[in-house]
């Protein structure tokens, strides 16, 4: 059996927007992402924060130079 697949007249882009409350919207776009990855599709992540500094470990007087 041989598999083909339909190609698009014209590349497009689309732009997909993970909104909501609680948890499991970096995982979903990780995961989108690494699929489009597959498909040799190239991926560009943009992550808007709420607030001042976001610091993983300790507090902002500890991050600031």
């Amino acid at each position: 059996m041989k598999i083909t697949h339909l190609a698009p007249k014209e590349k497009k882009g689309l732009i997909v927007v993970i909104t909501g409350n609680g948890k499991g919207k970096t995982t979903s776009a990780l995961g989108l992402a690494v699929r489009a990855c597959g498909h040799d599709m190239a991926v560009s992540m943009i992550q808007f924060m709420k607030g001042d500094i976001y610091a993983e470990n300790g507090t902002r007087e500890e991050n600031e130079l």
